[in-house]
């Protein structure tokens, strides 16, 4: 499934200056544009003709939102030199900002936000006030240091696939397989997104290096399937016993279609051997359109479950391997030796899994999950998890200075 947290968009457009009318009033500021930005709505003629071809204005608007609905209602913007620090409830956002000789916006940079710490007891208090069940687990040299629920099984969506990777990296450490092995693309193993190579032609040969990291780092939902399928289920069973039969995303996707109603109520009933019949019976069937799945939850009982402790287990595993270094998740890598990442999300589950290594060297794992019959506040959820780790790096750094 998608992962659909939010990272905050870079957005850097040098633009070679066009003279249109002026549309500001003399007076205007950077300081005061970036106020309207945030306070009133977004208004074309505020950007350059060549700026709004770039980034079109419903982007804008999008990447505000996100911002806003990430980090909170705006405080104040402070200048800082020849830049701004943009002032949240729940952040600080570094930005850019240039205006040409007609006050209109030709360069704009959101920069990496600072967001405010918390405590892991103000982190744990928070999540217990979120509708639904919750999980969240911090260790430190894989010592439990805070924990709500850790040992609860919860669907994570994609993260799952940290599973799909610990196996394969077992199979490489056996003998049996090696990284660069190529198979071919099956059409039958394609799914829907996340994910571009359900757009590959058939048979296009691949590496397991290039299916494992498709998996990890934009959560390739067909790449994920592939390495499924050419390690099989039951290998994968043998580290994650609790998710059996273990389904492709391709099965789960077909399982959810509300025009598979029967099928479904077929898998809910039957055994495990009576569903791994029915999995087969359905290898064949079509698979439904991708916006189904963009509103309320759908048979949350068709996931993959691990509880927060299982997915500290299995990153901790995989976090030395470079792909899991690609896509940082919501943390700033700078502030750390190593980052290792994977997330997922789909309506009522969202799963944020970090491994993570100080500059002195020790690792942590932070772990929250979520799951509701009701659409979930993602943005509240991120920011809590990330304000937890925000709080992990300055005890760390305050430690070190000692």
């Amino acid at each position: 499934m998608n992962l659909k947290i939010w990272l905050l968009t870079l957005l850097l457009i040098f633009l070679q200056l066009i003279a249109p009318l002026p549309t500001f009033a003399t007076t205007e500021s950077p300081l005061t544009v970036l106020e309207k930005i945030f306070t009133e709505e977004l208004q074309p003629e505020w950007f350059t003709p060549t700026f709004l071809r770039q980034i079109p204005l419903p982007q804008i608007e999008n990447i505000i939102n996100n911002i806003e609905g990430t980090l909170g209602e705006i405080q104040e913007i402070q200048p800082d030199e020849t830049n701004y620090r943009i002032i949240f409830e729940r952040g600080t956002v570094p930005t850019k900002i240039k205006l040409n000789d007609n006050n209109q916006i030709e360069l704009l940079l959101f920069l990496p936000p600072t967001l405010n710490s918390i405590s892991l007891t103000e982190a744990i208090a928070k999540f217990r006030s979120f509708p639904g069940e919750v999980s969240f687990l911090v260790q430190k040299d894989n010592q439990v240091i805070a924990e709500l629920n850790s040992n609860q099984s919860l669907a994570v969506g994609s993260a799952f696939k940290l599973a799909v990777l610990a196996t394969l990296q077992q199979e490489i450490a056996a003998g049996k397989s090696n990284w660069d092995d190529v198979v071919k693309l099956q059409p039958e193993w394609k799914s829907l997104p996340s994910g571009l190579l359900q757009t590959w032609p058939d048979y296009t040969p691949l590496t397991l290096q290039t299916l494992a990291t498709l998996m990890i780092s934009i959560s390739d939902n067909t790449a994920t399937d592939s390495l499924i399928q050419i390690l099989g289920k039951e290998s994968i069973e043998t580290i994650s016993p609790r998710n059996q039969p273990f389904l492709t995303t391709r099965e789960a996707f077909i399982l959810k279609n509300p025009q598979n109603q029967q099928l479904l109520s077929r898998y809910r009933q039957g055994n495990i051997t009576e569903k791994r019949q029915l999995l087969r019976e359905i290898s064949q069937a079509s698979l439904p359109d991708v916006t189904l799945f963009n509103g309320n939850p759908v048979a949350l009982d068709v996931e993959w479950f691990f509880s927060s402790q299982e997915l500290c287990d299995l990153i901790s595993s995989v976090a030395e391997l470079p792909i899991m270094g690609i896509n940082p998740g919501v943390v700033n890598p700078q502030n750390w030796q190593r980052v290792a990442f994977k997330g997922g999300s789909e309506p009522g589950v969202l799963n944020l899994t970090t491994w993570l290594e100080s500059k002195e060297g020790n690792t942590y794992c932070v772990v929250a999950t979520i799951n509701d019959t009701a659409p979930i506040d993602e943005a509240g959820f991120v920011s809590i998890y990330s304000s937890a780790i925000a709080g992990l790096e300055e005890t760390i750094s305050h430690s070190s200075d000692k």
